[in-house]
């Protein structure tokens, strides 16, 4: 098939190209078809099966209030890890990301060692990391709290590095100039640039982790996916339901005190 010739009112030709969206809308179909049938993919079991979905969440209602006392500590624990790990993180990945900078640090065989660890440590899904913690560990929540810690330096690590070396270098360098160390230089001229968006990373990193310390229990790594995964187990969704909403309350209450806190940082 031939382009189109288009004719401007000035006489000149404009040759339109051909759409390329049948071809990349064909190319999308293939690749899920392909993909679909590689996993089992199955759209008549979710339609003759998808209904239990709503079972189990009828089962859940009414939550059982009787049972709250019986999840507070371990609610507790989930809060205490994620405020300890988001903690340890943040600060660990203060020294990586200032020696990932390549406007801070100009040995790029330092730079690219340190961005490599940095993503391979990321490729690890908290769960499994928190599975190898067990085992150095123990069960409980330090395998937890040490899973969440990996989990947000490597986070905040990239993150932090990025914002580095997009900060105005202007008066790093002017006080170089005048003097100054290269450590006192960067405290005084580049911390100020990063410190409030380093902050609400930090909490936007920790109203994650509140979520994910919730499921740590499933390897056994302490806090409230410990209790869910029993009650899971047992079918008491009754309980499973007071424990979702606990952990819904919690989550509220925390991501409405850090927009809190993350708009005076703005």
């Amino acid at each position: 098939m031939r382009n189109n010739i288009l004719t401007l009112l000035d006489g000149t030709k404009v040759e339109e190209k051909r759409s390329q969206t049948p071809l990349v809308v064909g190319i999308f179909l293939v690749v899920i078809t392909i993909s679909a049938h590689i996993t089992g993919f199955n759209l008549m079991t979710i339609l003759t099966r998808g209904n239990y979905f709503f079972v189990i969440l009828g089962d859940m209602m009414p939550p059982n209030t009787s049972y709250l006392p019986n999840i507070m500590n371990p609610l507790l624990d989930t809060i205490k890890m994620s405020i300890i790990g988001s903690f340890v993180g943040a600060m660990a990945a203060i020294p990586f990301a200032v020696i990932s900078s390549t406007n801070i640090i100009h040995n790029r065989i330092v730079t690219a060692l340190s961005r490599i660890f940095l993503s391979i440590i990321r490729t690890l899904p908290t769960l499994v990391t928190a599975l190898i913690a067990t085992y150095i560990f123990g069960l409980g929540t330090l395998a937890g709290t040490m899973a969440i810690t990996v989990f947000t330096f490597s986070y905040l690590g990239k993150l932090l590095y990025e914002e580095i070396e997009t900060v105005d270098m202007g008066p790093y360098e002017a006080m170089q100039a005048l003097g100054a160390g290269r450590a006192k230089s960067f405290v005084s001229a580049i911390i100020p640039q990063i410190l409030p968006s380093y902050l609400s990373n930090t909490l936007f990193c920790f109203e994650g982790n509140v979520r994910y310390a919730a499921i740590l229990g499933y390897v056994g790594a302490g806090g409230l996916g410990l209790i869910l995964n029993e009650k899971i187990g047992w079918r008491e969704y009754d309980k499973v339901g007071m424990i979702l909403v606990s952990l819904f309350a919690t989550v509220v209450l925390i991501e409405t005190l850090s927009h809190f806190f993350r708009s005076k940082l703005t």
